[in-house]
């Protein structure tokens, strides 16, 4: 990578994405960069309140656009006096060419980016991730994209598909669940999505606070499935699981808007990175924003 804005080096550079052993290795090193990474506290990244976060929604396989938030992140030039994180999720099951989804080489690039710069770079779990390797079906644009997703696999891996799909979701088991940065004036919780309000009854937010296990992952039970699942919240239930986490600015994916943003009162900026009005915000983790003036840094991810 550079720090030069306008240029981009393909963090998979130098690695053999047809190689089995290099893409084991990779998602392996990649996995235990996430366990092992600085900031990592259960089933979260807590980094400390300073420096520059690049957040984002949805990228859904758009090479493009992760080459553009990677060049708006600029971890390469981080310090532990100037931090600069990136949040990443639901980067898989992109357009599908012919019912054949080759998306896992969007995964093979967080995780490259992971191993780099494992304090910087946050991989966080999203409904799409989960339900690859939980065998969950979803249907986009009339293909079945988890079906789709190991077609691309086994296409390229032939006999080792198997053992790269096992390391593919191992990588995804060692996701967190969100990014959370703490002042002692407020907080930004990012996230792909929170639990819809009927769900609440069900859902344990100290899940937040502790490793995750297998029962987290449950379909429509688990609180982690919970989670990356929830869609249209209310302004109460958003209240309260920001006082249960103290923070007072949520940033999500999950729900689409043509726009590419749109706010949920009363503390909820949702994101679209993956359309042609995708974007990304950057927010000042010693100042959390406003929705709206989290919105004010809004950067469009479409060139030209």
């Amino acid at each position: 990578m550079t720090s030069d804005h306008d240029a981009w080096t393909d963090p998979l550079a130098g690695i053999d994405t047809q190689d089995p052993d290099a893409v084991v290795k990779l998602l392996k090193e990649a996995r235990q960069a996430n366990y092992d990474a600085a900031c990592r506290r259960g089933a979260i990244d807590l980094v400390e309140p300073r420096g520059l976060l690049t957040a984002t929604g949805d990228l859904h396989d758009n090479p493009l656009h992760f080459a553009r938030v990677m060049q708006l992140a600029k971890v390469e030039t981080a310090t532990s006096d100037a931090p600069r994180h990136v949040t990443l999720h639901e980067v898989i099951h992109g357009a599908s060419a012919m019912g054949v989804d080759f998306s896992h080489r969007a995964l093979l690039r967080i995780a490259a980016v992971k191993r780099e710069f494992p304090n910087y770079v946050h991989t966080l779990l999203a409904n799409h991730e989960l339900s690859q390797i939980i065998g969950a079906g979803i249907i986009k644009d009339g293909v079945q994209v988890v079906e789709a997703f190991d077609d691309g696999v086994a296409y390229v891996f032939g006999d080792d598909a198997d053992r790269v799909s096992k390391a593919i979701g191992d990588f995804i088991r060692s996701m967190p669940l969100a990014l959370i940065s703490r002042t002692v004036s407020g907080g930004v919780l990012c996230a792909h999505s929170l639990p819809s309000p009927g769900v609440m009854p069900k859902f344990d937010p100290s899940v937040l606070e502790r490793a995750l296990d297998d029962e987290d992952y449950v379909p429509r039970q688990g609180s982690a499935h919970l989670m990356v699942w929830g869609r249209a919240h209310k302004p109460e239930q958003l209240e309260q699981l920001a006082e249960r986490w103290g923070v007072t600015l949520f940033v999500l994916g999950h729900q689409h808007t043509d726009t590419g943003w749109a706010i949920h009162p009363p503390n909820t900026v949702i994101l679209n990175s993956d359309h042609a009005r995708g974007v990304a915000i950057q927010i000042d983790l010693a100042k959390p924003p406003t929705p709206m003036d989290a919105v004010g840094t809004m950067q469009p991810l479409a060139m030209g």
